[in-house]
């Protein structure tokens, strides 16, 4: 689905082409992301270190250590069940892991200090829209609620917002109005109008169409170039993590089994990291595949 992309911003195949970034502006070779707009605005360095979590005794992170780097798009990827949404829960400080820290530019997440220190944002999978409020009121509820623009400001950058996001004019609509893309696009604006140094995504096309999932990459990769905040993806779906990711995380059953680029991945030698890429179940499974002789309905038929 994501295969009409490319190559991504790092120079490895696999994803979205874009206009090459001024060195000091790369999520590589130890420079910090900058913000063209805003040059003060820098992505932030996400590290994880030993991270275990368990319920009930049963351990369902099981010693996670990466390290995201300022600006980069950090794609954690792996089959359903091992793990990803319990790490989610850990980076955004939704729980606290049993053992292990994360930290953001060498600070651990737990401090109050720290949300005050470096902005951060969340996409949540199923957009969380307010549907008693308007879409702009939505995408602008972060900057209402702490006042910390003019309404007139406010008014300003929403419609910009909805603007970069191809919802322009959507300002008065109701999220019930919108499709499930269009709710996805619009909690990607709100998320995006503070200005994060640090996003995350949980599962940005799921439910989606073909259509609106590569328009949903699609965005992720644009505000990532222009805004230069550290962003981390989790996701289920290879080819959006192949279609959009600077590096690949691949997480099953509680450990980390492989990082590295898209090229790096697609060739590392683990089976469950090969077997989990290779799996494609319609290739010889298809009922028109096992049929002996094609179906030929003849006359209406009654339904």
């Amino acid at each position: 689905m994501f295969g009409l992309f490319s190559k991504n911003r790092m120079g490895h195949p696999g994803s979205i082409p874009y206009a090459p970034r001024n060195d000091n502006v790369t999520a590589s070779g130890g420079h910090e992301a900058v913000n063209p707009v805003s040059p003060t605005l820098r992505g932030v360095r996400l590290s994880v270190r030993g991270l275990r979590k368990s319920y009930q005794g049963t351990e369902v992170l099981k010693g996670i250590d990466f390290e995201v780097k300022p600006g980069e798009i950090f794609v954690i990827m792996g089959p359903s069940g091992g793990g990803k949404s319990v790490l989610l829960k850990q980076l955004i400080g939704l729980e606290q892991p049993d053992r292990g820290v994360v930290l953001i530019e060498g600070r651990p997440v737990q401090p109050p200090d720290l949300t005050n220190r470096y902005r951060t944002a969340m996409v949540f999978q199923s957009g969380a829209l307010l549907n008693s409020m308007t879409v702009g009121e939505n995408v602008g509820l972060y900057l209402t609620a702490h006042h910390l623009k003019t309404p007139g400001e406010i008014t300003e950058i929403v419609a910009r917002g909805l603007e970069q996001a191809g919802l322009k004019g959507a300002e008065n609509k109701m999220p019930d109005e919108l499709s499930d893309g269009m709710r996805k696009r619009v909690a990607i604006a709100r998320a995006l109008v503070v200005e994060p140094q640090l996003i995350l995504y949980d599962k940005p096309t799921s439910k989606l169409d073909p259509v609106s999932s590569v328009n949903v990459a699609k965005d992720i990769v644009k505000f990532n170039d222009r805004i230069q905040a550290t962003t981390v993806v989790v996701s289920h779906e290879r080819d959006l993590a192949f279609g959009i990711a600077h590096r690949i995380a691949m997480l099953a059953a509680g450990r980390i089994i492989a990082i590295g680029t898209p090229d790096e991945i697609r060739r590392h030698p683990d089976p469950q990291v090969q077997q989990f890429l290779n799996a494609g179940i319609f290739r010889n499974f298809s009922a028109a595949a096992r049929l002996p002789t094609p179906v030929r309905l003849r006359g209406p038929v009654a339904v």
